[in-house]
């Protein structure tokens, strides 16, 4: 027969016995050791389901007063009613005996009751202690357990609408980044934003000033989470503002660090690049506000580093920034990139570095800028298995050919900088 047939009450009552029938055992046998007399044992398992049952029964089904209940005093509510009960307890089992096991009317009832009431009282008040105690821990363990799962209930419905409210503000962070990357004659531009968590403080931009020119802005803000989301997205506002055709990159990072200096708290900072590229000539104009230098590989696999010692925006509200260029000519590759690229860790810890981003660029050089940007987050992502512990942002510019000749320049691959690259 199973166990699941079989009603849950059916299986509570059939599991109490034996503990019933011990404990009138034990009384029993105390008894006997004290007085040198105790029950037979037919009146022993008369005993044990009478009083046991009996005794359970009472006390299980009068509720506690709500006030005793809100004041904790359940376990001597129970006790004063288990010494009401007992007189009617103990009669009730010794007339069950008495009828059971001393075949009237050659006895006499009260008589047998006045000789034998020790028994049954000293079992009862043995039985009702043991299920007071149990029922006092039982109700206790129940409302924990409701406390416990209410607090569970709640927790779970604050982290969903959380998790909404983040997966909302996800979806308007992506949408302050460029929805279609805008391209310009000669050049090709892709751009890639990948959040550590649900948003980030990572940002890029590319911006059309006119037909000819074109803004390119990443940026990091300090922190991780909300809090560098709204930043970033303070950020994306006033450079969105700032970038006209005739700002110059020094001028868009003087008038961000004056916004972020005056608006943003002490331990908040952020690094920027900020350059305009025109397309007509192939020379980029640019200031790097304390952002990681952007690298350049050419057709040859040569290699270059942006250079421009700006500092990071938030910081000195009287920094005077200066504009550095450089041009471009067909078949350089440019990467603008932010730490979580270079400072994604592999389990040992050590970490990607741009050592291995240029190793990677140099043999991608001849792909497309799509081709080059998907190719590096995989690199990226496989050297870090256990996932991105920053946001990770890439701008890739792929330079294909120009109406005038380049300027000239040339490379010195030890210092790893432009000769040609110069401050205005």
């Amino acid at each position: 027969m199973k166990t699941d047939s079989i009603p849950g009450w059916l299986r509570t009552f059939a599991r109490h016995q034996p503990l019933y029938l011990m404990t009138a055992s034990g009384v029993a046998a105390i008894f006997w050791a004290i007085t040198g007399s105790a029950p037979s044992l037919g009146k022993t398992l008369i005993y044990s389901f009478a009083l046991g049952n009996l005794a359970a029964l009472s006390l299980g089904n009068i509720p506690s007063p709500r006030a005793i209940r809100s004041c904790g005093g359940q376990a001597v509510f129970r006790s004063l009613v288990l010494v009401v009960m007992t007189p009617a307890i103990v009669a009730i089992a010794t007339v069950l005996v008495f009828f059971a096991t001393e075949a009237p009317p050659r006895g006499d009832f009260w008589p047998y009751l006045v000789a034998g009431w020790k028994f049954p009282a000293v079992a009862t008040l043995i039985f009702g202690g043991g299920y007071v105690i149990y029922r006092v821990g039982r109700d206790r363990l129940e409302k924990q357990n409701l406390e416990l799962q209410q607090t569970i209930t709640i927790d779970r419905a604050a982290r969903t609408s959380e998790a909404a409210e983040l997966q909302q503000a996800r979806e308007i962070q992506q949408n302050l980044l460029p929805k279609k990357v805008p391209q310009i004659p000669g050049f090709e531009i892709s751009g890639a934003w990948e959040p550590a968590k649900v948003v980030g403080g990572d940002y890029y931009d590319v911006i059309r000033l006119s037909d000819a020119k074109m803004a390119l802005c990443i940026a990091d803000v300090s922190g991780k989470g909300i809090s560098a989301a709204l930043l970033m997205a303070n950020v994306q506002a006033a450079v969105r503002a700032f970038a006209t055709e005739s700002a110059t990159p020094s001028e868009v990072c003087s008038r961000l660090n004056s916004v972020l200096c005056t608006n943003t708290a002490t331990d908040k900072f952020v690094t920027l690049f900020y350059g305009v590229l025109d397309a007509k000539t192939g020379i980029l104009r640019f200031t790097n506000a304390g952002h990681l230098q952007p690298v350049i590989v050419n057709d040859e696999g040569s290699v270059a580093r942006l250079v421009n010692e700006g500092a990071l925006l938030g910081i000195f509200p009287d920094w005077q920034y200066e504009v550095s260029t450089v041009q471009l000519v067909s078949g350089d590759l440019m990467v603008l990139f932010t730490d979580g690229i270079t400072e994604a860790e592999a389990e040992s810890g050590e970490e990607f570095g741009e050592d291995r981003l240029i190793a990677s660029m140099a043999k991608l050089r001849h792909g497309g800028p799509q081709e080059v940007q998907a190719q590096l987050l995989a690199q990226v992502r496989a050297f870090s298995n256990r996932g991105l512990a920053d946001d990770a942002t890439l701008i890739v510019v792929s330079a294909n050919s120009f109406v005038t000749e380049p300027v000239q320049k040339t490379l010195e691959h030890k210092q790893f900088s432009y000769s040609g690259v110069h401050n205005d």
